[in-house]
């Protein structure tokens, strides 16, 4: 392929936190590799924050939850921005069809779909059997466009200004130190199973002790009754973020950070890829395999649960989160020493 002669470029990735994050290294190489082209990026709203400031980027497309309804005025759109490649990470049926009727000349996408057809460069992968991880997964899409990808994933993240003042400002008002907090997010959104909420008080009770760390919790809107209950649940007295930033604003302040603890879930990533030290928990199904979605990071100890262990499932596919009760207090407490020691 030329690389001269493409000027626009689209990648997709509509779906939520940890997945955009985990294809931002896409945009660093096709703008190493295309240099001339310009780059955009099509996310759900909530989403934007994590992509406009990226330095590849020349426009983010926004897609609404009533796309459905918009379908064609999103393929007139497509058509009046001239695109010549869209890369489509998380492909759906509407997406491939939209990018078709746009008359895009090079659709990149999964050859194993019903409706692979709609894509006219494919990589035969199946991402369920996790054999390696989602960022590398996404860069190797880019191998179907003749690009050497070379070299580890560049997880390029930038705050805003105005982000990072509003999250120093709270946290001198809190007492807070830079890298002298311990963040507890204790939710994630349904996308794996959880450790007990009683677990992550004990956690928070032991670092605020014997670390001397003082622990946050964060958490979306969404997730205040949920946050208010671990808050409950802890002898110790945290300070409790609920709902408190916008998504960028929680990526300044996990930022600041000296630790985060979390499951499977979003802002996880947030936190590998603006360099602090990661605590995770995942359940032991394969689709949810840390060898796909762990930390890419070196900053980081992960706990999967043991499921032929488990009295439910007896090594068979995870049936509760019962399994994730066999990931101690005490074996965390161990692993953060460790890992601060290292850091």
């Amino acid at each position: 392929m030329d690389t001269h002669s493409v000027k626009n470029i689209l990648v997709v990735r509509t779906d939520r936190i940890g997945d955009v994050i985990l294809t931002l290294p896409m945009l660093s190489v096709l703008h190493r590799n295309f240099p001339s082209a310009r780059i955009a990026i099509m996310v759900r709203p909530y989403t934007k924050e994590l992509v406009e400031r990226h330095p590849a980027v020349s426009d983010v497309l926004l897609l609404k939850d009533n796309a459905e309804r918009s379908f064609f005025r999103m393929v007139r759109q497509l058509r009046e921005k001239k695109f010549d490649i869209a890369i489509l990470p998380y492909p759906r049926f509407t997406l491939a069809l939209m990018f078709f009727l746009a008359g895009i000349p090079v659709r990149v996408g999964t050859g194993y779909r019903w409706y692979s057809f709609f894509f006219n460069r494919k990589i035969y992968e199946h991402r369920k059997i996790a054999q390696k991880h989602e960022a590398e997964y996404n860069l190797n899409l880019l191998t179907a466009l003749g690009i050497d990808i070379g070299g580890k994933p560049d997880f390029t993240f930038s705050c805003s200004p105005e982000s990072t003042e509003k999250v120093n400002a709270i946290l001198s008002s809190d007492g807070l130190r830079e890298h002298q907090f311990a963040i507890l997010h204790a939710g994630s959104g349904g996308s794996a199973r959880d450790w007990p909420l009683e677990n992550f008080a004990r956690l928070g009770d032991a670092l605020q002790t014997e670390f001397n760390l003082p622990i946050v919790l964060t958490g979306g809107a969404n997730e205040k009754e949920l946050l208010s209950t671990l808050e409950g649940k802890m002898h110790t007295r945290p300070v409790n973020y609920a709902g408190r930033f916008t998504l960028g604003e929680l990526g300044a302040l996990i930022q600041k950070a000296g630790l985060f603890v979390s499951n499977s879930t979003g802002p996880l990533h947030i936190a590998s890829m603006v360099g602090t030290p990661v605590v995770a928990f995942y359940p032991p199904i394969l689709q949810c395999s840390p060898v796909r979605w762990g930390p890419y990071t070196d900053k980081k100890i992960v706990f999967t649960a043991n499921n032929v262990l488990c009295p439910l499932c007896k090594g068979n596919p995870c049936q509760a989160s019962v399994c994730m009760e066999q990931i101690t207090v005490e074996r965390v407490i161990d692993g953060i020493g460790s890992l601060l020691g290292k850091n």
